[in-house]
């Protein structure tokens, strides 16, 4: 296990251990709740919720499900953006034992099918806008109840009727009855249930299922305890540097079915009494009008949130001296697009830098995360209070010496259970070493310096062999990024007959800038000078944008595809 002692000066005040409270997600955030009762606890288009509303709110939706029939250890899907009903129903599941499966709510027909079956849901939440995707798989769906809710319930005042004129007046009016349940109508019925609600559960036991992003295989339910989530609270608040204070605002822009989203931006947040906003979906013209209107004071997403961020013109004159924590995950960070966001930052009056996380949904999210007034040059950070890491040689569980790069091993309180209904992925991910501990093996490439920290460098099966040295394309990504013309990139390996796999860059410019051949070349003549020549990208494709998964990273296997469905019709 690797020794703490290098990095603890660079901690600061930050506990390397802590103690973690041996109770349920809903328990923890209640308690919450009783300490900061008048703060708001969420904000939703100007609709703002105290702790104790709150509070409120979650154990009427318990006591509704209870009356609904879900009994502990049901599991029940939350198909939902970040809406009031999908987090106070988050919570509510979890306060009368059930297991809450979290489901994107753009999903295709299929893959609902898959998620819910699955998982054994007995109900499931959605939006009423979404509910024609359900219609059409109801007969193959095995859940007993679907409720769906409108984005004017979480409305109040004058906001309710304007949403069903404006925004609401395309949604057809959906007939409830037999499997149909209003979100209204489940939590009035919950008002007369008399009977036995609240369920005591312990951290260990199943909480949550989240879904791998599906970029490197088939999609995966991860299962997740309430200990998983509770660590994460209690150690991101304290990595951040104790600048997580009640009463403050969160952007809560990162979704509710992502780790990331969940984890940090709602979990961690409404355990410290922190104000979210909460944000049902995310466009770049409406991101300048939530900075300047609400100043928040932490803002979490991933690079592609940051990206939009340089887009905005609308942002001139806008005052971020409030912020105290800017952070991003859920995919590389490259060391470009940090120095344009912390130039972005310091311009507009920010006192703090972008820091960088790593970690992984099998994991909830971020294991480590880079000090706050320390940082080292293309590093992921340093590991979370009660969290380690090794590197080991890939394939094995012998790790490498000092600097090496292998595959990145985590263990500590976050890591999941395993995966549902899969043994085998299970017993390959999760692995006990020579010194009794269960480490995540995560299928990433990564190194450690002599003070502990951390550099990311690829996932494995993401790596480009080009006539025998490996290539990580993270690496070429970081320098075309630094070209004055160049907003962002992805890097992938294409089939080549001679070299195994050749490089292929796709580039997506800065605004105002056109894609010609002089660009191009110029581009080209940059990487020349920063890449060694085996590395070097054999062709440059211009993009309006790069495809994004459903989470926000950069889709690179849709690229992979496109490049595979070419050269079979070359073939053809």
């Amino acid at each position: 296990m690797t020794d703490r002692a290098p990095w603890l000066r660079f901690y600061g005040d930050v506990p390397t251990t802590l103690e973690y409270p041996d109770c349920s997600m809903a328990e923890l955030v209640l308690e919450a709740a009783e300490k900061y009762p008048d703060i708001t606890a969420y904000d939703f288009f100007g609709t703002k919720v105290t702790y104790r509303r709150f509070a409120r709110q979650i154990e009427s939706c318990a006591r509704a499900l209870a009356a609904a029939g879900i009994r502990p250890d049901d599991r029940v899907t939350i198909c939902m953006p970040n809406t009031p009903q999908a987090v106070i129903m988050f919570y509510a599941v979890n306060r009368v034992g059930a297991v809450a499966n979290m489901v994107h709510p753009l999903s295709a027909e299929e893959e609902l099918v898959f998620y819910i079956n699955g998982s054994r849901s007995a109900a499931a939440l959605t939006l009423d806008q979404f509910y024609p995707k359900f219609a059409s798989i109801m007969d193959r769906l095995c859940i007993k109840t679907l409720i769906l809710a409108g984005v004017d319930d979480g409305l109040k005042g004058i906001k309710k009727p304007l949403y069903r004129l404006t925004k609401g007046r395309g949604i057809k009016k959906i007939k409830t009855g037999g499997k149909i349940l209003r979100w209204t109508d489940l939590v009035k019925n919950g008002k007369t249930y008399a009977g036995q609600y609240t369920v005591s559960r312990k951290g260990g036991e199943l909480a949550a299922i989240l879904y791998s992003g599906g970029t490197s295989g088939k999609t995966k339910g991860i299962l997740l305890t309430n200990l998983n989530f509770n660590a994460l609270a209690l150690q991101t608040a304290a990595a951040a540097g104790n600048c997580v204070v009640p009463g403050h605002k969160v952007l809560a822009i990162m979704p509710i079915f992502h780790g990331f989203g969940l984890g940090v931006c709602i979990h961690t947040m409404l355990t410290h009494g922190v104000t979210g906003i909460l944000v049902p979906q995310f466009s770049v013209s409406s991101y300048a009008d939530l900075l300047k209107k609400h100043r928040p004071h932490y803002i979490a997403g991933v690079p592609t949130l940051f990206e939009a961020l340089l887009r905005i013109d609308k942002l001139r004159g806008l005052d971020m001296s409030q912020l105290e924590g800017v952070f991003s995950g859920g995919d590389a960070l490259s060391i470009e697009l940090k120095r344009k966001v912390d130039a972005f930052l310091k311009a507009h009056g920010a006192k703090v830098q972008i820091r960088e996380g790593y970690g992984l949904t099998e994991s909830v999210t971020a294991n480590c995360l880079t000090p706050r007034d320390y940082h080292k040059e293309g590093s992921i950070g340093i590991p979370y209070p009660d969290m380690f890491f090794k590197i080991v040689r890939p394939g094995t569980q012998e790790t490498v010496p000092c600097g090496e790069v292998g595959e990145i091993c985590i263990t500590g309180p976050t890591l999941m259970l395993g995966y549902a209904d899969n043994p085998g992925e299970t017993a390959q991910a999760l692995q006990t070493h020579g010194d009794g501990r269960v480490w995540l093996h995560t299928g990433d490439l990564g190194s450690m310096d002599e003070d502990g920290f951390v550099y990311f460098k690829q996932r494995i099966k993401r790596m480009i062999i080009s006539s025998g040295y490996s290539i990580y394309p993270s690496q070429i990504e970081n320098v075309i990024d630094a070209h004055e013309k160049v907003l962002t990139s992805c890097v992938i390996g294409v089939p080549d007959p001679y070299k195994m796999q050749k490089v292929k860059a796709f580039v997506v410019l800065r605004d105002g800038v056109e894609p010609t051949e002089e660009v191009k070349q110029s581009i080209l003549e940059h990487c020349k000078k920063n890449i060694a020549k085996y590395a070097m990208p054999c062709e440059l494709e211009f993009r309006d944008a790069l495809p994004k998964t459903l989470v926000g990273k950069v889709a690179y296997t849709v690229l992979e595809k496109e490049e595979e469905e070419k050269l079979k019709a070359a073939g053809a």
